[in-house]
């Protein structure tokens, strides 16, 4: 047995493990590699959030909003969606805001989803501004207060010290030693790095001054700086029950919002009508392959059944990448894998037309017509499909949503289509190339009706 042959037993007998693999998953609910559905397959609610950036510095943005997702994301975790995703959609054409788009499948309730992602709070650290309590009090004086201002918040300075450093807070009880009254609930804090690097220079440089800590925009507490605090660890005390302690603390690290959001739409997509797309979706890619299969078969005889092989093989790879990844299937992302399938068996339409043109220039021995014919048609199936992965890069950097789907499952699937139009299609087409092209061979190998 030559090495084309074991190559090619080898790659069929992949191809059949993978597909029990497939169906065993699919046939068990609790399987953790079954297909994750996005949300206009399998239903669900769809928010949109526009993120207030009015008071972050235009260099952190970026990772102010990643940090936005990212709490987003554990708060919405912590209730237990399936499969939930939260995204940063940035400014664009359309849009000059920075905007966080949450879809959580299986949820269909709007009130309920917008429920889980709760009224996170917004926490703050600020210094009091003595120059602006003067002003204020010379206002009160003249009888010349500003329309809108607010003693509570407008007498203290932003320190860029909020929650988007925090690390996790905890519950305790204060003590005598604390400061606080025995068995008080307070909130222990703790920073990230660079959270205790701002709060240790912002303690050292405002001894003797007072920062007040801020819970969405509402005054809770402001201690004064007796000294330096290093290791970036503070405790937040409000009069809190155990209960609102308690709420508090879960809320803080589970959802401590690095800025203020706004909801500003909202979209229920029914199960029945993301049911609906997903069987219209499979249907379109059953009869579709049903139809590619029968113009391979008739058309190019033995060499188009091989295709039909290799691009069964080819399916197989994809889906079993689809579960273990996992690549959330989307309708668009079904369109892209279609796509992806045509792609897969232009290269074998290619490499065939090319072995055809080698009959035609008088080769008669199969095996060295089928070798040559895969080597000159290596060079557009190269570039051809290279362009294609560009594309698909290009579409997943800069696109929506929407389009990433798409974009992911096309140029993933393009690389797939064309190890197995190289590899698998050549190997098998090679297992069973011999002799002379003349007689039945050259009925089994040739192309048409005729």
């Amino acid at each position: 047995m030559n090495k084309s042959r074991i190559f090619g037993l080898i790659f069929l007998i992949t191809g059949i493990l993978l597909g029990y693999f497939i169906y065993a998953s699919e046939a068990n609910d609790q399987s953790k590699y079954g297909f994750r559905l996005g949300l206009d397959l399998s239903g669900g609610t769809h928010l949109i959030y526009e993120a207030n950036t009015t008071d972050v510095v235009k260099g952190e943005i970026n990772s102010t909003m990643s940090a936005l997702r990212d709490v987003i994301e554990r708060r919405v975790n912590l209730f237990g969606v399936s499969e939930p995703v939260v995204q940063v959609e940035k400014p664009g054409a359309f849009s000059s805001s920075n905007r966080l788009i949450v879809e959580l499948p299986g949820v269909t309730d709007v009130d309920e989803a917008v429920a889980l992602i709760g009224k996170t709070p917004l926490l703050e650290f600020k210094l009091f501004d003595s120059d602006a309590q003067k002003a204020f009090v010379e206002q009160v004086q003249n009888n010349s207060v500003t329309e809108g201002f607010n003693p509570q918040t407008d007498l203290y300075t932003d320190t860029g010290l909020t929650g988007r450093l925090l690390k996790r807070a905890t519950l305790q009880f204060g003590s005598n030693s604390s400061g606080g009254l025995s068995n008080e609930p307070i909130i222990g804090i703790e920073f990230d790095r660079e959270g205790a690097d701002l709060f240790a220079k912002l303690t050292r440089e405002n001894v003797g001054e007072v920062m007040a800590i801020f819970l969405d925009g509402v005054l809770i507490s402001d201690p004064v700086i007796r000294e330096e605090i290093t290791g970036g660890q503070a405790v937040i005390s409000g009069n809190f029950t155990p209960d609102e302690a308690r709420e508090l603390v879960r809320d803080l690290n589970f959802g401590a919002l690095p800025i203020p959001i706004e909801l500003i739409s909202t979209q229920n997509i029914g199960a029945s009508l993301g049911e609906e797309a997903l069987n219209s979706g499979l249907v379109a890619a059953i009869y579709g392959l049903i139809v590619v299969a029968l113009f391979l078969i008739l058309w190019y005889r033995l060499p188009g059944l091989v295709a039909v092989l290799s691009l069964g093989i080819y399916i197989v790879l994809i889906l079993t990448l689809f579960k273990i990844i996992p690549v959330t299937l989307t309708a668009a992302g079904i369109a892209g894998f279609i796509l992806s399938i045509g792609m897969a068996v232009d290269a074998n339409i290619l490499i065939f037309e090319r072995i055809r043109d080698e009959f035609n220039h008088g080769e008669r021995n199969i095996k060295e017509a089928v070798t040559r014919g895969f080597n000159r048609a290596w060079l557009p199936i190269r570039d051809g499909n290279i362009s294609s992965i560009l594309t698909a890069v290009i579409l997943f950097w800069f696109g929506t949503s929407l389009v990433e789907g798409f974009a992911l499952v096309f140029g993933l699937g393009v690389i797939v289509s064309m190890f197995t139009a190289i590899t698998i299609t050549r190997n098998l087409l090679l297992s069973i190339s011999s002799g002379e092209y003349s007689g039945k061979a050259k009925f089994l190998f040739g192309n048409g009706f005729k």
